[in-house]
C-alpha cells in the first residue's frame, strides 16, 4: 500500500504539473531585433496616472446631483482629449495590470507563484526604453520595474509597506504623499542642475502610482464614500500635478498624459477574477500627440455605459494592450501609418523567432507550419504597406498593417499551443489508464470474485514485457530526437508503465466481466446510471452551486427510500433536517458580498448553546479525573466567547477609523494558534473529541467570518454528527451482529480491519458522500475557484497591513476548517462501519479521478478570460483534491487519536 501510495502521489503531481505546460506556459519571444518608427514623436516626455482599483463607471458616473466626482478629468473629456475603456484581462492584479500597461502584453502566469510580485522572467518594458523615469507609489509595484530595468536610469521613491493598512484612520494619505513628493521634486529640480538638465531630455516617463482608491475600495467597498471622495481628491490631485508639470515646463507642448487604472474592483471590494466591474477600467489620455474630443451624434456600443455616464455626445475610443491605438494620436496620417508600419514588424518579428524556435525542435517531415502567414504572404504585405505609404495612401496601410498583426498574432498563438494536442492526448491516455489500475485494484483487493474457485494465477507473458519495454524505448528515442523538454518524457512516458500494469491484471478484467453478465442489465444499467448521475452533479456544482442544493436534497430522502427510516425514525428525520438545513447554503450570496457581523455573533451564541449542554452533563459526573476535562471544555467555551467580542470590537474600530487594536491582534493570533492544540487534550471517545474540535474550530472561524458563513460550520458538523448514527444503522443491512454504541467507540482503536470484510455497495456511496461533503466544504459559501470570492475583510481581526501570502494563508485555513471538520467525522465512519482507509483512498481516487478528467477536457483557451481562467481552476482543484486528501486525512487522524498529556502525574479512571 505504502508504494501504491507512492506512486499515486507521483503520478497526480505529474498530471497536475502537466496544465502548466499545456496552457501555463510563458508567452514572451526574447531575440527579436528592436524596431523603430522613423519620424520624431510628438511629445518629449509622458506622464502616466495609474489609480490603482479603479473601476471605469466609479470615474465617469456622475452624482445624484449630476455633479462629476472628477471635475478635472470630465473636462479633459470634453475639452481636451480622448477617453475610453481599457479591457484588462485575468487576473485582474495589480502586477498583471501594471506589466500590460507598461510593458504591452499579457502577465506571464508562471508570476502567479511569486505573488504577482517579481519578475519570473525578463521582459522589456516602457520604463526600461525610457531616457530616464522617475517614479513615486507603492513599493510593490515600483520596485519590480526598477528591477528588471537596465542601467541606472530608472528612480523610484516610495512609502514604508506598513502605509498599506486596510484599517487605517485615512488611507487618501497614501495618494497625498504621492503629490507632495512631487512637488517637491521639481521644486528641488530647479536648483539642482544636474536634475533639471536630465529632466528636460527626451524620451522621459513620469510614474504616478496612486494606491489609496484600491485600498478605499478592500476596506470600504467601491459604494463607500471614502472611495468616492478617494477619487475626488485623487482628481484634484491630478489637476495640481498638471499645473506643477505645465509651469516647470514652461507650457512647451510637449508633454503627454495617461490617467487609467491597473484593475477595477467587485461591488465587494475584491478583484482578481473576470467580473466587468474588475476588467472595464478608465483610459483619459491628453496633451502633445493626442486627439482633441470629437463631437458624435452616435455611437456602436455593446453596453449602455454611454447613456448613463452622459458621454454618448463625446467620442469613445475603447483600448487593448498590445496593439497601437492611433484612434487616439493626433499628428499626421503618415505618423500614424509609420507607426502602425512598425507596430507591425515588431509582432512579425516575434512571430518569426516563435516559427525558428518551433522548427528547430520538431523533426522536419513532422513540422506544419502556420498556413495562414508563410514568408511569401509577409513579404507581400508589407512590400503593399510600403508602396501605400511612399503613395500617400496611408488608410490603405494602416489597415493592412492590422491586417499583418492579426494573423501574425493568431500565428503567435498557434506556435505558442503547437505542442498542446500531442500532450493532452499523452495525459488522457494516462489518467484513464490510471484510474482503470486503481479500480481493478479495488476489485482484486476487496472483492471476491471467483467465490471460492481456486484459480492459478498466470504470471504475464514475456511477450508483453518486451512490447512495453520496445513501446518505452521507441517514445523515448522520438523525444530526444526532437529536443524536447524533461517534463514531455514524464508525461509520455508514465502512460506506459501504467497501462503495462493494466493489462497484466487480465485475469481480474477476465473474471470481472464474467462476473457482470452474470447480473440482470437493468440492474447493472441502473447502478451505472446512478454512479453517472452522481458524478455529473459534483462536476455540475463547480458552475453552479445550486446543484449541491440538489444533491442535499436527495440525500434529504435518502432515508424513506431505504430500510432507515423504519429502524431509527429519529436519526433519520435528524439527517432529513440538517441535510434541507445545509441546502440552504449554496443558494446565498457568495460570501463577502452581504457582510453582517450580527449573524457572526449569532453563529457564536448557536456553538456556545450545545456547549453549555455538555458543561451541564460534565458538572454531574463525580470522578476527580473529569475535572481536567471540564476546565479544557470552559476554556474552549472561554475562546468561543472572546472571538465573538474580539470580532465585535474589531469590526467597530474599524468602522470608527481607528485600526486593528493591538490587544484584539494578539487575541486573535493566541485563538488561531490554541484551535490545534486544544482538541488534543480533549478525551479520545469519539463525541468528546468531535466536540473539542467543533469547539476549537467555530473559535478561529468566527474570527475569519464576515456574515452568514460563521453559520456554516455548525451546520456542516451537526450532518456529521448525524451521519456517523446513520451509518452505523446501515450496518445491521449486511449482518454486522455487533454494533457499538457511539457513545462508547474509542479513536484510540482505529486500526485497519479490512480483512475483517468484503466491500459492499455501501461502500461506494460512503466515499461518494465523502467526496460530495467535500466539495460542498469548497462551494458551499463561495467559489473559490474564482480569486474575487475571497474577502480581505476575513482577515482584518489578524492584520489590515497588505500581505498576499499572509492574508492568503489566513483565507486557505478558513476553507481548510470545514474539511478538517467533514475529515474528522468520516475518521469516525471508517472506524464504526469498519471500513478500510486503503479501500476509501481507492474508492476516493476513481471518483477525484473521473472527475479530473472531465475538468481535463473542459479546460478552455477561447470565450472570456472569466471562463478561461475558472475551467483551469477547477481542473487544477479536482487534480488537488487526492492530493488535499492525503494531507487532510493525516490531519483528521492527528486530531482525533493523539492526546497531549499535561504535566504531572498520568491519571486513570476506573470502568
Amino acid at each position: 500500500m505504502l508504494l501504491f501510495f507512492i506512486l499515486g502521489l507521483f503520478v497526480h503531481f505529474v498530471f497536475f504539473g502537466s496544465i502548466f505546460d499545456i496552457y501555463f506556459t510563458s508567452p514572451l519571444v526574447h531575440g527579436m531585433t528592436p524596431q523603430f518608427t522613423p519620424l520624431p514623436p510628438p511629445a518629449k516626455r509622458l506622464v502616466l496616472f495609474v489609480a490603482d482599483g479603479l473601476r471605469a463607471d466609479a470615474l465617469y458616473e456622475l452624482e445624484e446631483n449630476g455633479d462629476s466626482r472628477a471635475p478635472f478629468i470630465r473636462n479633459i473629456i470634453t475639452h481636451e482629449g480622448s477617453w475610453g475603456i481599457s479591457h484588462t484581462r485575468v487576473p485582474t492584479e495589480s502586477r498583471p495590470g501594471h506589466v500590460a500597461l507598461l510593458a504591452g502584453f499579457y502577465e506571464d502566469v508562471s508570476a502567479v507563484a511569486k505573488g504577482w510580485k517579481e519578475n519570473p522572467v525578463e521582459f522589456d518594458s516602457l520604463i526600461n526604453e525610457s531616457k530616464y523615469t522617475w517614479s513615486w507609489g507603492s513599493p510593490d509595484i515600483l520596485t519590480m520595474f526598477a528591477k528588471g530595468a537596465s542601467g541606472d536610469h530608472v528612480f523610484t521613491y516610495t512609502y514604508d509597506a506598513d502605509n498599506e493598512d486596510f484599517g487605517a484612520h485615512d488611507v487618501t494619505e497614501l495618494d497625498t504623499w504621492v503629490f507632495d513628493k512631487v512637488k517637491e521634486f521639481f521644486h528641488a529640480a530647479r536648483n539642482n542642475q544636474s536634475l533639471f538638465s536630465k529632466l528636460n531630455e527626451e524620451k522621459i516617463v513620469f510614474f504616478l502610482h496612486l494606491l489609496g482608491i484600491d485600498t478605499n475600495g478592500h476596506a470600504h467597498r467601491p459604494s463607500s464614500r471614502d472611495y468616492k471622495d478617494n477619487i475626488k481628491l485623487v482628481d484634484a490631485g491630478v489637476r495640481e500635478m498638471v499645473s506643477v508639470l505645465e509651469h516647470f515646463y514652461g507650457n512647451d507642448g510637449k508633454t503627454a498624459f495617461i490617467f487609467t487604472s491597473d484593475h477595477g474592483m467587485t461591488d465587494w471590494g475584491a478583484h482578481g477574477a473576470g467580473h466587468p466591474s474588475e476588467t472595464l477600467t478608465p483610459f483619459v489620455t491628453w496633451g502633445a500627440g493626442i486627439k482633441y474630443p470629437q463631437k458624435v451624434s452616435a455611437q456602436k456600443f455593446d453596453d449602455v455605459f454611454l447613456k448613463e455616464w452622459e458621454l454618448e455626445s463625446w467620442k469613445r475610443h475603447d483600448v487593448r494592450q498590445g496593439i497601437l491605438p492611433i484612434d487616439y494620436l493626433n499628428n499626421t496620417d503618415l505618423f500614424k501609418a509609420e507607426s502602425m508600419f512598425t507596430n507591425a514588424i515588431q509582432i512579425l518579428e516575434q512571430f518569426k523567432v516563435k516559427m525558428t524556435q518551433k522548427k528547430e525542435v520538431t523533426l522536419p517531415f513532422l513540422f506544419i507550419p502556420f498556413k495562414w502567414l508563410p514568408e511569401s504572404k509577409q513579404l507581400n504585405i508589407l512590400r503593399k504597406a510600403r508602396s501605400y505609404i511612399r503613395q500617400r495612401k496611408y488608410d490603405e496601410a494602416v489597415s493592412l498593417c492590422k491586417e499583418l498583426i492579426h494573423l501574425a498574432l493568431k500565428g503567435l498563438s498557434y506556435y505558442h499551443t503547437y505542442d498542446r494536442f500531442f500532450l493532452g492526448i499523452n495525459v488522457v491516455l494516462g489518467f484513464v489508464g490510471w484510474t482503470s489500475y486503481a479500480s481493478l485494484l479495488i476489485i482484486k483487493s476487496h472483492f471476491n470474485l471467483t467465490k471460492g474457485v481456486n484459480r492459478e494465477v498466470k504470471k504475464p507473458s514475456h511477450l508483453l514485457s518486451c512490447s512495453f519495454i520496445a513501446i518505452g524505448v521507441f517514445v523515448a528515442f522520438f523525444l530526444l530526437l526532437q529536443g524536447c523538454p524533461w517534463t514531455y518524457y514524464m508525461y509520455c512516458l508514465l502512460p506506459v508503465p501504467i497501462w503495462y500494469a493494466v493489462l497484466r491484471e487480465f485475469q481480474v478484467i477476465q473474471d470481472l466481466v464474467t462476473l457482470l453478465l452474470t447480473f440482470p442489465p437493468s440492474h447493472f444499467v441502473g447502478y451505472l446510471l446512478v454512479f453517472t448521475l452522481g458524478i455529473e452533479i459534483l462536476v455540475l456544482s463547480f458552475f453552479y452551486r445550486y446543484m449541491l442544493t440538489a444533491g442535499l436534497l436527495a440525500f434529504a430522502g435518502w432515508p424513506f427510500i431505504t430500510q432507515l427510516w423504519t429502524r431509527a425514525k429519529s436519526i433519520s428525520l435528524s439527517w432529513s433536517f440538517f441535510s434541507l438545513l445545509l441546502a440552504v447554503f449554496p443558494l446565498m450570496p457568495v460570501v463577502g458580498r452581504e457582510p453582517d457581523i450580527f449573524l457572526v455573533m449569532g453563529a457564536g451564541l448557536l456553538v456556545l448553546l450545545p456547549s453549555l449542554c455538555v458543561l451541564t452533563s460534565l458538572l454531574k459526573r463525580k470522578d476527580s479525573f473529569l475535572n481536567e476535562e471540564l476546565l479544557l471544555h470552559l476554556f474552549q467555551m472561554l475562546c468561543v466567547a472572546l472571538s465573538m467580542c474580539v470580532m465585535y470590537s474589531t469590526h467597530s474600530s474599524l468602522l470608527k477609523k481607528q485600526g486593528l487594536p493591538l490587544l484584539n491582534q494578539i487575541v486573535s493570533w493566541i485563538i488561531l494558534a490554541s484551535s490545534l492544540v486544544l482538541p488534543l487534550l480533549s478525551p479520545t471517545s469519539l463525541f468528546e473529541r468531535l466536540f473539542s474540535i467543533l469547539l476549537s474550530s467555530m473559535s478561529a472561524y468566527i474570527l475569519l467570518s464576515t456574515g452568514y458563513e460563521a453559520l456554516f460550520p455548525l451546520v456542516l458538523s451537526c450532518l456529521m454528527f448525524v451521519w456517523i448514527e446513520m451509518e452505523q444503522e446501515t450496518l445491521q443491512q449486511h449482518g454486522v451482529s455487533h454494533k457499538q454504541k457511539v457513545t462508547s467507540v474509542q479513536f484510540t482503536c482505529n486500526t485497519d480491519i479490512a480483512q475483517f470484510r468484503q466491500l459492499y455497495l455501501d461502500d461506494l456511496r460512503r466515499a461518494f458522500f465523502l467526496v460530495f461533503f467535500l466539495v460542498t466544504a469548497f462551494f458551499g459559501t463561495g467559489n473559490i475557484a474564482s480569486l474575487n470570492s475571497f474577502d480581505l475583510a476575513s482577515v482584518y481581526c489578524f492584520l489590515t497591513v497588505f500581505s498576499p501570502f499572509m492574508m492568503g494563508a489566513l483565507m486557505m485555513w478558513k476553507i481548510l476548517i470545514p474539511f478538517i471538520l467533514v475529515m474528522c467525522a468520516f475518521e469516525a465512519v471508517q472506524l464504526t462501519t469498519q471500513l478500510s482507509s486503503k479501500s476509501l483512498f481507492l474508492m476516493v481516487l476513481v471518483i477525484s479521478d473521473i472527475m479530473a478528467l472531465h475538468f481535463f477536457f473542459l479546460v478552455k483557451d477561447y470565450g472570456s478570460w472569466l471562463d478561461i481562467g475558472t475551467s483551469i481552476s477547477h481542473y487544477v482543484i479536482v487534480m488537488s483534491m487526492t492530493i488535499v486528501l492525503v494531507f487532510l486525512n493525516g490531519l483528521a487522524h492527528l486530531l482525533t487519536t493523539k492526546k497531549l498529556k499535561l504535566c504531572g502525574k498520568p491519571k486513570s479512571h476506573l470502568i
